[in-house]
């Protein structure tokens, strides 16, 4: 149960239903899910919110696909099971078939363990994965601590 509850069309306030109405058409569908009732208890929370999820997952250099899911992965790094089970529908819903999904399952593990053990063994960065702009601080670094 949602902490503060859900707030549920029917019981919402002019300006939350304006946010409803606008995840509704943006969305094509006739319902609101329970993370957006639930932020619904904070009318500028859930505008601010819907207003960035809506700029960012918009088709862009990415396509909606690729989008949903590195939301589903950093979803699952986080540990979020609501995240990881509305952005799976809306990959499912962007053409993800069930080998992508465990194939994205699969990466996303294997990212975790190999950025665990990094940080771990505390291994610095090779000088040829740094951008210009890394490699050029890094030499300032090394002469301001001659």
């Amino acid at each position: 149960m949602a902490t503060l509850g859900l707030v549920e069309y029917a019981d919402a306030g002019p300006e939350v239903r304006a946010v409803y109405d606008d995840i509704m058409a943006t969305r094509k569908v006739d319902w609101i899910n329970n993370f957006w009732k639930a932020l619904a208890r904070d009318p500028v929370t859930l505008r601010r919110t819907w207003e960035s999820i809506k700029e960012i997952m918009r088709p862009g250099a990415l396509d909606p696909l690729t989008k949903e899911m590195i939301y589903v992965a950093v979803s699952a790094t986080n540990q979020c099971g609501y995240c990881i089970a509305s952005h799976t529908a809306g990959a499912r819903k962007a053409g993800m078939t069930d080998a992508m999904f465990a194939e994205l399952m699969a990466v996303v593990g294997m990212a975790n363990e190999t950025n665990r053990l990094a940080s771990g063994y505390q291994v610095e960065i090779d000088e040829r994965f740094l951008t210009s702009a890394q490699a050029g601080a890094s030499v300032v670094r090394e002469v301001s601590t001659q």
